[in-house]
Formats: C-alpha cells, sequence, structure tokens
C-alpha cells in the first residue's frame, strides 16, 4: 500500500510541475494542491492511519 501512495505521488508531482506548454498558464494551482495532498498524507502516516 505503501510503495503504491509514493509511486501515486511521485506521478502527481511530475505531473503538476508547469513545464508542459499547455500548463505554463497554470501558475502554482496545481503544485500549490499537490503539496497540501502530500501534508495530509505526511500526517496520516505519522499518526498510523496508513
Amino acid at each position: 500500500m505503501g510503495t503504491i501512495l509514493i509511486i501515486i505521488l511521485i506521478l502527481l508531482l511530475i505531473g503538476g510541475l508547469p513545464v508542459f506548454p499547455h500548463s505554463r498558464s497554470w501558475g502554482y494551482g496545481p503544485s500549490g494542491i499537490l503539496g497540501v495532498v502530500l501534508v495530509v498524507l505526511l500526517i496520516l502516516l505519522l499518526l498510523g492511519k496508513i
């Protein structure tokens, strides 16, 4: 379960980077959302819920 979550997070982080032509105008929105998801997952991991 943990390995699957790590793989999904890595794919989301790569996809959220504004390096593709269609995503240059998105700004920091996708990476900010991914940051919040990462913090929530880290808190759940530290609390032992995952």
